[in-house]
């Protein structure tokens, strides 16, 4: 077992933004001189691959979520990946998110 803060050489936070939900999308760069894990990264998006959201990430490469997040932060930081943004039109307003709360928390 190799620990996470070996696979991430060492950082142990990611960027506040890089969340599991996050999607990410590869960039260019050269894959020479990443670490083996940051590679198998990488390796994902060489299928044509679209964008992936960090948790189907940690599950491809059957990693901690905590710790793809500080590699996919570390990639974004080297210009490899590249973080997707949601346009302010796509996102709900505030008070539909709290009707939705309140509804979920009436059926439990």
């Amino acid at each position: 077992m190799i620990r996470p803060y070996v696979r991430t050489g060492g950082q142990i936070q990611a960027h506040a933004d890089v969340r599991p939900e996050s999607v990410v999308v590869a960039a260019t760069g050269p894959v020479a001189g990443l670490s083996p894990d940051a590679r198998r990264v990488m390796r994902l998006f060489a299928a044509g691959r679209g964008g992936l959201a960090v948790a189907d990430i940690a599950a491809a490469l059957e990693l901690p979520p905590s710790t793809v997040r500080i590699l996919v932060s570390s990639l974004i930081d080297s210009g490899h990946l590249a973080a997707t943004v949601a346009a302010a039109a796509d996102r709900p307003e505030h008070t539909t998110l709290q009707k939705v709360l309140h509804g979920l928390r009436e059926l439990v």
